[in-house]
């Protein structure tokens, strides 16, 4: 049996570099690593010198910059970007060379442009996108935990954030943000909205510039943020209610993401405010250890009386987040757990795999409480 050659573009790159250990953790050899710097791409491939890696030029921003890196491709993982200016740009180069696609971002503009060039299905193609952190993992956590010991959820509080390096895809993808990464051409979420009554109300909840929370050291920053993925969310859970908070530990980065709406409205440079905000991050983290946090808290029933369950993650980086998501999908699509087509990760991922990979794997810490902890004492009593 021919092994499969997965390509992993922006192989040297921060989730990248993460994706290929995860890839190879979950036993995948010989892969195909692509990127624009040779010497960078060789460091990552002698990382596993028996592993026969090969390391191909590619650049999604070039014309034909993709050709010779897709061709002979089973699948290809996209962790490039930013997210929002190539949008299925690596998607539909996968799949005119006939290979499917896992890609740690994409999000809705990825898929308009995929399903109005004609659905992949049709040709028997699987694309998956958001397979990632935040887009990703922040929507099968909160499905992971619905079904641990509740009947039923109403109530849905998430706090996400950390203090860490701004790779120079992020921050570009921030910029883009607020004026694109939506559906339909709007921005990628909705500051200060949140879920009530089962649907979006604007201006429902406050920022607060300087408070304290139990899973964040330190004073923070948290700026409700309702995106078109915790929309989604709320109606597979049928949650009346949903309050989503984005944390900004670091005060350097929170006074920079204050300036940005109004210095991007005056024409400010996006460029030169990426660097700033990758400096600020920078800045923030001097001489502190880095971390990542999702805290999620759920209110419903459990035997037709009022329950809760808790949980929360804590990681070193939101990148290693990022790239498990990444390799489980990878991994899901070859072995024909996925179907074809165009998804999100978070409808076709099984939530019970990653929490299992996430903890057995070493790349995050969960914490349960409320029927959930009940939940798995009970499993762990039962084995």
């Amino acid at each position: 049996m021919t092994t499969p050659l997965i390509g992993v573009l922006g192989a040297s790159g921060a989730v990248g570099r993460a994706a290929v250990r995860e890839l190879r953790a979950l036993g995948h050899t010989g892969l195909r690593l692509g990127g624009r710097t040779a010497s960078a791409l060789c460091a990552v491939a002698e990382e596993n010198p028996g592993g026969h890696d090969e390391t191909v030029w590619a650049d999604a921003t070039a014309p034909n910059g993709l050709r010779t890196f897709m061709e002979g491709c089973d699948i290809v993982l996209n962790c490039v970007g930013p997210t929002y200016r190539l949008r299925a740009t690596v998607a539909l180069a996968a799949l005119d060379a006939g290979a499917d696609c896992v890609d740690v971002a994409g999000d809705d503009p990825a898929a308009e442009d995929l399903l109005k060039d004609g659905d992949p299905d049709r040709d028997g193609r699987t694309v998956v996108l958001s397979a990632g952190a935040l887009p990703g993992l922040s929507s099968l956590l909160p499905r992971w935990l619905a079904a641990q010991g509740l009947d039923g959820a109403g109530e849905l509080t998430a706090y996400c954030g950390g203090l860490e390096s701004c790779s120079p895809t992020v921050a570009h993808d921030l910029m883009l943000s607020l004026t694109s990464g939506g559906a339909d051409g709007a921005a990628y979420g909705e500051a200060l909205a949140a879920i009530r009554g089962g649907r979006r109300v604007s201006r429902a909840l406050r920022t607060d510039e300087d408070t304290v929370h139990a899973a964040f050291p330190g004073r923070v920053a948290v700026q409700p943020y309702l995106s078109g993925e915790s929309e989604r969310l709320a109606t597979v859970l049928g949650l009346d209610r949903l309050d989503w908070y984005n944390v900004h530990p670091g005060p350097a980065v929170r006074a920079l993401l204050n300036l940005l709406p109004g210095r991007l409205a005056a024409g400010g440079d996006p460029s030169e405010l990426a660097r700033r905000l990758i400096l600020a991050a920078d800045l923030d983290l001097a001489g502190r250890k880095p971390y990542y946090v999702m805290e999620f808290a759920l209110s419903g029933t459990a035997a037709g009386a009022p329950a809760t369950a808790g949980l929360t993650l804590r990681a070193a980086s939101s990148y290693r987040l990022t790239a498990a998501v990444g390799a489980l999908a990878v991994d899901a699509v070859l072995r024909g757990g996925v179907p074809t087509g165009v998804h999100f990760a978070c409808d076709v991922l099984d939530p019970d795999t990653v929490v299992r990979h996430l903890r057995t794997h070493g790349v995050a810490d969960l914490r349960l409480t409320g029927t959930a902890a009940d939940a798995e004492q009970v499993e762990e009593g039962t084995l």
